[in-house]
């Protein structure tokens, strides 16, 4: 009787009894890494289990490729989604970044007769030192 390796749970394929995706293990295939350094990325599994599941990829993978594209579709999306919807939580983190990065330039200037004030324009900081 075949064992299975790969089973479909909510449109995910998942790697026997394990909550580990297929995609985590394609994608490192892809980069090239060795089912031995697989299992010891992902303890919950065996060797057999990977080399089964990666059977399983390359007998079905135009279809695990076509889900992978989908995927990155839909992150890619979301991901732009989430930038418009929080641009002003964004930005307010980008200057509060700025402002902390900026602070032991700030202590340098302490004491001069200057003030030193930092701004953030367009993708990088300007500094704006004013002699008194």
């Amino acid at each position: 009787m075949p064992k299975e390796y790969v089973r479909q749970v909510e449109g995910a394929y998942r790697i026997g009894d394990t909550r580990v995706s297929l995609d985590s293990l394609v994608y490192l295939f892809l980069e090239g890494m060795s089912a031995e350094s697989m299992v010891e990325s992902y303890p919950a599994l065996t060797l057999e289990q990977v080399h089964g599941a990666l059977a399983f990829y390359l007998g079905h993978q135009r279809e695990v490729d076509s889900g992978l594209a989908e995927g990155e579709r839909t992150a890619a999306l979301l991901h732009e989604q989430s930038v418009q919807t929080n641009a002003e939580l964004i930005a307010k983190l980008r200057r509060v970044s700025l402002a902390e990065s900026l602070r032991p330039a700030a202590r340098f200037y302490e004491g001069t007769s200057g003030s030193f004030q930092p701004e953030q324009t367009a993708n990088y900081p300007v500094f704006h030192y004013s002699a008194k």
